[in-house]
């Protein structure tokens, strides 16, 4: 064999030895771009209500934030609208789920086919403020009271403290609902009322500009599931696998934002637009509320559904028709396990 020809054999080789990894990797870009296009046209698209953009959705915001619903397979978008509308629309089947809390109650116990499988929160994270000179709430007597919306979680809240204290709803005390946080400290410090239900971070507002806080709920002797799951039974029933994806993925929020503070307050500064520090007070003052697992033992079911109950005029109703914290309760020990292995 000539010089030339072993040249021009060594030539070849090379070629087809250069070659070859390039076309590997090619076809293995051109494979993972093809499962990544058909991951994406495979992820559902999950329509959660949610009542409000504060503390009290901090474990589906996570979720969304770090990952964990698309680790699912799942898209999840967040629908702001008041509670009394998130309940309807999850009812009309326009959403998969609401984040909703207590006020959703009454209807379930009036019959609407809805369960609470979480709960982020088993304490009202709502604070009342007045004007400086009512120094109490029977000093309430004559006044207007604002909270986001009549039949919300506050105005419940609201109700059955004036109840307590000898007033009554209407005749005593006035009660308008205005709308979103903004509006609510707007409406009191424009005087169109004397007193309002917030949630922080507009409490440290009205503290700057001073205002009183009349009650804080949070360390009142009363549970109020904030920022639960709930579903229709219909749901329940016919796609438990989708419910169970999306209670994993939002069970992994929730610890996420309970053991991660340094973590979660930028999560919380983004979502309401405020600045790290008046999150951090935010997370501080509302951390003590949150659930130990995301579910209420049969005490605290008992509990929350009690004032319910007296609103209604009724004695008692099964727990199992409003609460049901198995699907938790089994993600709960999945989970448990998984971190258990990874240690």
């Amino acid at each position: 064999m000539s010089t030339r020809q072993k040249f021009i054999q060594r030539a070849e080789a090379f070629k087809a030895s250069s070659w070859k990894p390039r076309l590997t990797l090619c076809s293995l870009a051109f494979l993972i771009a093809v499962l990544a296009t058909t991951a994406l046209a495979q992820e559902r698209t999950v329509k959660v209500a949610i009542p409000a953009v504060n503390m009290s959705v901090i474990s589906f915001s996570a979720a969304v934030d770090k990952g964990f619903y698309r680790d699912e397979g799942l898209r999840v978008e967040l629908i702001l609208m008041p509670a009394p509308i998130a309940s309807r629309a999850l009812l009309a089947g326009e959403t998969h789920f609401a984040a909703v809390g207590g006020a959703t109650m009454p209807a379930v116990v009036q019959g609407a086919p809805l369960r609470f499988l979480f709960s982020t929160f088993n304490r009202p994270l709502f604070w009342l403020y007045s004007r400086p000179e009512i120094k109490d709430i029977k000093g309430l007597k004559g006044k207007k009271v604002s909270v986001s919306g009549i039949g919300s979680g506050p105005d419940s809240l609201l109700r059955d403290l004036l109840k307590r204290n000898g007033l009554e709803a209407g005749r005593d005390v006035t009660i308008l609902g205005v709308g979103s946080n903004p509006t609510l400290l707007a409406s009191l410090q424009n005087n169109v009322v004397d007193a309002s239900m917030l949630s922080p971070p507009f409490t440290f507002m009205a503290d700057d500009t001073g205002f009183r806080e009349l009650v804080s709920f949070v360390k009142q002797d009363r549970v109020e599931v904030q920022g639960s799951i709930v579903v229709r039974d219909a749901l329940l029933e016919s796609d438990r696998f989708l419910v169970e994806k999306f209670l994993r993925g939002t069970l992994r929020g929730f610890y996420f934002a309970r053991a991660n503070r340094a973590a979660t307050i930028p999560i919380l500064a983004r979502i309401q637009n405020i600045k790290e520090d008046l999150a951090a007070k935010t997370y501080d003052v509302s951390r003590p509320a949150m659930s130990a697992d995301g579910t209420l033992n049969e005490e605290a079911q008992k509990k929350a559904l009690e004032v319910v109950l007296d609103r209604l005029g009724l004695k008692d109703y099964p727990l199992d028709k409003v609460f049901n914290y198995s699907l938790a309760q089994k993600v709960n020990a999945e989970l448990n396990r998984k971190n258990a292995g990874a240690r």
